[in-house]
């Protein structure tokens, strides 16, 4: 016996109201927006006419979006750069709006998380060998998305 699958129809004004929701509870941006459209089984010929009313009504700002984004992987998840950038990049936001965020990042407090997440970790290894324990921190920041000058620089100082 076949199951048969029941999709739900929605109204645009029930798709407008999901959205709205959607964005409200925290930032989004376009790929987001269009998984959901995706998840509410909308058409892919209205995704544009529902990304419009968002973006006309302030739910939907990729700047704003990259902002916060940049700021929250920086201070709660200790990302580094280049992983925010990749990141940003797979959810297609315009390069213009990463590098300028990237840009407004303070390079005094950047080297003091990097600084910051280097001591906590090498407090945390138990290795007595120093080339391996070196070895290992570079790969930890490196994971965590630090350019590896900026990380060589901050192991000679904590080492």
């Amino acid at each position: 016996m076949k199951k048969k699958i029941v999709t739900k129809v929605y109204t645009d004004e029930q798709v407008i109201e999901k959205l709205e929701h959607f964005c409200a509870y925290q930032e989004r941006c376009v790929a987001d927006v269009k998984k959901k459209l995706y998840q509410l089984n909308v058409s892919i010929s209205e995704y544009e006419q529902f990304i419009n009313y968002l973006t006309e009504h302030n739910f939907l700002n990729e700047k704003r979006f990259t902002e916060r984004f940049t700021q929250g992987k920086l201070n709660i998840k200790n990302w580094g750069k280049i992983k925010i950038s990749y990141q940003l990049k797979q959810k297609n936001i315009d390069t213009n709006y990463i590098e300028h965020e990237l840009n407004c990042i303070d390079d005094e407090m950047y080297k003091d998380k990097l600084q910051q997440i280097l001591i906590k970790k090498n407090k945390l290894l138990k290795e007595a060998d120093e080339y391996k324990k070196r070895q290992k921190l570079i790969i930890y920041a490196q994971q965590k998305g630090f350019e590896l000058d900026l990380i060589l620089k901050t192991i000679d100082k904590i080492l």
